[in-house]
């Protein structure tokens, strides 16, 4: 499977004014009340990541993620924004593979790599859709 239009440094920028919606507090961990989340640092590289590839696919592809390793390095605080810069930086047939990096208005916050896979979406809910079968009714 070739997807001409995709190549190596290929990149997207991303931006997110920090909220409380944002910070560790909302994901579990009370004693934090105002830095950012790392669930949302990883979301943040996903949707960078997404963007630099999805927009560029034939009808009926998408990306799905595979892997996402993640060094969250210095914290940020509510109302900083948030910018990362995911590139592309290995294709293997439809596998992506993403160097992404993180930054507040102090600099570097964190890093990461990231694996997406294009697959054609009805060909992906097919196979959901016969792996959750199993969870139907079955008849007495």
């Amino acid at each position: 499977m070739k997807f001409s239009e995709l190549t190596i440094g290929m990149s997207k920028t991303i931006q997110k004014v920090i909220t409380e919606e944002d910070t560790a507090l909302y994901f579990g961990n009370g004693s934090i009340k105002d830095l950012l989340a790392t669930p949302v640092l990883s979301a943040l590289m996903i949707e960078a990541s997404v963007s630099v590839v999805d927009p560029l696919l034939p009808d009926d592809y998408i990306t799905i993620g595979k892997y996402l390793s993640i060094q969250h390095s210095e914290p940020t605080i509510k109302g900083m924004t948030v910018t990362v810069k995911s590139s592309i930086s290995e294709i293997d047939n439809n596998r992506i593979i993403f160097t992404i990096k993180a930054y507040d208005e102090l600099g570097e916050i964190g890093s990461g790599t990231h694996e997406r896979y294009i697959v054609n979406y009805n060909l992906l809910r097919q196979k959901v859709d016969k792996r959750t079968e199993r969870l139907a009714p079955q008849p007495n």
